[in-house]
């Protein structure tokens, strides 16, 4: 289901439930398991925390460090290195606060140092951003009697970006893959993404981790079928004999499912140390309790959401980042539900209806343009056809087919693709392409208004008086010979 390069599903067996006996046991006996892992810039875990310096939902350094001033103990700079009996025995006390038997090995020292210092200030940035799904991710883990520790497997995934993608397409929070995210409810169109859909996604991941363990009643297994997908650890199960223990078929795992494990106890590590790094975060400018949620009944664009309250669309995007188009469409059986800070609420309320019924200039063309399409009709001609065979196998004249494309005689050529029925708005348009001057639109090209037209660029050119094809939106050109 979600695809990463360092292996989810051992990093997920820990975080379903880090703190199990079983998994105590397990670890505690298995310590050399786990080798010493290379971590590459372009693995899933790097390339995750990468992902986040394109963010710009967050906080400036300046109010960061007003906020934390007093907290620091060392200057800003400054990188801690502690001795490894230090980490590890810090990772001991952790297990007298958890059921999972957290140990300390060569593995786990690679993803303590990837995120303590090869990349400090994005584990700040995704620190900060704990501030803002966490909440939400402990809220449903104990609505379906999950250990709150598998808040953890966000982290690994996606970085806490919900915009994430990989390179195997899985996407956002959770990483979900396409098909595993429909079976879950997940809708995936050309206006809706629900894989980042924060709520939505957050939900599916713990219906889909509680099948798991109902599938296989262990957790590390959950965990490894959580990233390798159950498939593979049916799998491997045969290949060791059919015995149903992690360890003794993680051989016949891949790779980034034998390494998930040390990534989850480095991360569990960091997060419950991040001060003794040197490590603050970076705050989104909201956090959970500081974000409304309101369901939307109607279709709404987030434009026009962003020009009545004054919210800058970037956020609102960064919010809502399941619609693809910036439009919340229409779900009478589901609705969505806008997401928005909360010092924007009551103005959001006061003007719902008037945003509900408003549309910008573009959007009213693309709508038109979208219902004329539907009716519109395009044939492609093919060797041997000639105007009057289109238009009876169409039911329509010659005459109509040359207004709709601007033919001024019979000729056509094989591949050509004419209009051969159009809407009452798309005719007007053709007809009124006998005009004699164009008005530039936006989007509008020389190549474009010479081919609605029937004349050349160099026409437009020299009838003009245009030194180079660049135009403006609103300049008048002259499309017939003076």
């Amino acid at each position: 289901m979600f695809k990463v390069l360092l292996p989810s599903f051992l990093l997920i067996s820990v975080l379903l439930n880090p703190f199990s006996t079983v998994a105590q046991q397990t670890i505690a006996q298995q310590p050399d398991t786990v080798q010493t892992v290379i971590i590459t810039p372009d693995d899933h875990i790097s390339a995750m925390l990468d992902s986040l310096a394109q963010l710009k939902i967050f906080q400036s350094i300046d109010a960061r460090n007003e906020q934390i001033a007093g907290q620091r103990v060392h200057p800003r700079d400054f990188v801690p290195v502690f001795p490894d009996s230090v980490i590890a025995q810090r990772i001991r006390a952790m297990n007298d606060r958890s059921p999972f038997q957290f140990v300390f090995n060569d593995a786990v020292r690679s993803f303590i140092d990837l995120y303590a210092n090869r990349r400090r200030s994005l584990t700040e940035r995704m620190l900060g951003l704990a501030q803002l799904y966490f909440p939400l991710f402990e809220e449903q883990l104990d609505r379906h009697n999950l250990p709150l520790e598998l808040k953890y497997i966000a982290i690994i995934e996606s970085a806490l970006n919900p915009t994430a993608r990989s390179r195997v397409g899985a996407t956002g929070l959770w990483q979900f893959m396409f098909h595993t995210g429909r079976m879950y409810g997940l809708e995936v169109n050309s206006f809706v993404d629900d894989r980042m859909d924060v709520i939505r996604s957050t939900i599916a991941a713990a219906e889909h981790l509680v099948d798991l363990y109902e599938i296989y009643g262990d957790w590390k297994l959950v965990l490894a079928a959580y990233n390798a997908g159950p498939g593979n650890v049916n799998r491997a199960i045969r290949r060791a004999g059919g015995v149903k223990d992690f360890w003794k078929i993680s051989p016949f795992l891949p790779r980034e499912t034998r390494n998930y494990v040390p990534a989850f106890i480095a991360v569990a590590y960091v997060m419950q140390h991040a001060q003794e790094h040197n490590l603050f975060p970076i705050a989104p400018r909201f956090s959970y309790f500081e974000v409304d949620t309101i369901k939307v009944h109607q279709e709404i664009s987030l434009r026009s959401v962003s020009q009545f309250t004054g919210l800058e669309l970037d956020v609102l995007r960064y919010l809502n980042p399941t619609f693809r188009q910036n439009i919340i469409p229409r779900n009478e059986s589901n609705p969505y539900v806008l997401r928005i800070p909360s010092e924007y609420t009551a103005l959001f309320l006061a003007n719902q209806q008037t945003i509900q019924n408003y549309r910008t200039a573009d959007e009213v063309r693309q709508q038109e343009l979208a219902a004329q399409m539907e009716e519109t009709t395009v044939h492609i001609v093919r060797s041997g056809e000639v105007l009057g065979s289109i238009a009876r196998r169409y039911g329509t004249t010659v005459g109509q087919i040359q207004r709709l494309n601007n033919l001024r005689g019979t000729t056509i050529r094989p591949g050509q693709r004419l209009v051969v029925n159009a809407p009452a708005g798309a005719r007007q348009e053709a007809t009124a392409s006998t005009a004699s001057v164009h008005t530039v639109r936006s989007g509008d090209t020389l190549t474009e208004i010479a081919a609605r037209y029937g004349v050349t660029v160099r026409n437009l050119l020299d009838w003009n008086n245009l030194s180079s094809s660049n135009i403006r939106v609103g300049q008048r050109l002259r499309v017939r010979q003076p």
